[in-house]
């Protein structure tokens, strides 16, 4: 394995955000090379491990070659690894008897890592093969996603998870260039995107980002288990527990904002209803109305951080 290099994004502010308790319980659903975990472990009290007032960290991730790293990292704390998805939360909390818990922190998308390693298919930027499985593991690739989607299942998936507007023009690309071959690598399929975007697209910028984040997203059901995983995070939380999650772009950001705003809500009444008969409360508020952005040192030192945004939760 190579050694696994991830700056961590945002990484002051989401551990202020979690207000940390030094006996408190926290789970970190995406540890990727440890770097918030590590930040958060400093900061508990593991002196008493058969006591009940001692922290606990739980820390998550669906790639084994992340957690693999975090282990090594983290070795001197006694912290839960578990090589499972976040969206399984609910059940794995179960099986480790972990319940009130005080914070949990998610970090989303692709760690620097995986784009950065081009065996693993993520890159525009280098020839691999398409695979894009975060976990390594499971039927579904970037290859069976490019060589065996029907054209119109290729352009949803293109315009709704990588907002490109010139998804039918791409699709069509592939199309015609998979029934010559099948397409195997990233360097083929980002040639393929350049030659089937306006020229003027191409001059401006590298036109494979929003086609390569869509397959991503498919190939890892990314939304789908955000969508599962934040309902059940929040009701892993103890009252005054906090829930930190970082974003990367617009459609991540928008599961979180409107999950978070239905947390928040209260009655639901129709206007017209003289008093309140759903008995709807808020069942958590916002600690920052508008997210939290990287500011000017982080944005010099790391370009990756300009689209992370971090919204958080408490419980009431």
């Amino acid at each position: 394995m190579s050694e696994f290099n991830h700056t961590s994004v945002l990484l002051r502010e989401s551990i202020d955000a979690l207000a940390l308790l030094p006996q408190g319980t926290y789970i970190d659903c995406t540890v990727g090379g440890g770097g918030h975990s590590l930040e958060i472990a400093k900061r508990l009290n593991f002196k008493n491990p058969q006591n009940d007032k001692s922290g606990r960290l739980i820390c998550f991730d669906k790639d084994e070659q992340a957690l693999q790293a975090a282990r090594e990292k983290l070795s001197a704390y006694p912290i839960i690894f578990i090589n499972e998805d976040f969206s399984d939360i609910k059940r794995q909390a179960l099986l480790n008897s972990i319940n009130d818990v005080n914070g949990i922190l998610m970090d989303l998308g692709t760690s620097s890592h995986q784009l950065d390693s081009a065996e693993r298919g993520f890159s525009f930027h280098e020839d691999a093969a398409l695979d894009m499985r975060m976990s390594q593991k499971g039927e579904l690739s970037a290859y069976d996603v490019v060589n065996n989607y029907s054209e119109e299942d290729l352009i949803r998936i293109l315009f709704h998870y990588g907002e490109e507007k010139f998804a039918r023009g791409i699709t069509h690309g592939i199309i015609k260039a998979r029934k010559t071959a099948p397409v195997r690598t990233t360097g083929q399929l980002a040639e393929i995107i350049r030659n089937n975007v306006p020229l003027k697209v191409r001059r401006e910028k590298n036109p494979c980002r929003k086609t390569f984040q869509a397959i991503r997203i498919e190939v890892n059901n990314e939304l789908e288990a955000l969508k599962t995983a934040l309902p059940d995070a929040f009701d892993l939380l103890c009252g005054g527990g906090r829930l930190a999650v970082i974003s990367f772009h617009s459609l991540e950001d928008r599961i979180v904002k409107n999950i978070f705003k239905e947390l928040t809500t209260g009655c639901v009444c129709p206007s017209e209803f003289p008093v309140c008969v759903c008995e709807n409360k808020p069942k958590g508020r916002l600690i920052n109305k508008k997210p939290v952005t990287a500011g000017e040192d982080e944005l010099r030192a790391n370009n990756r951080s300009r689209s992370a945004k971090l919204r958080v939760i408490e419980k009431i």
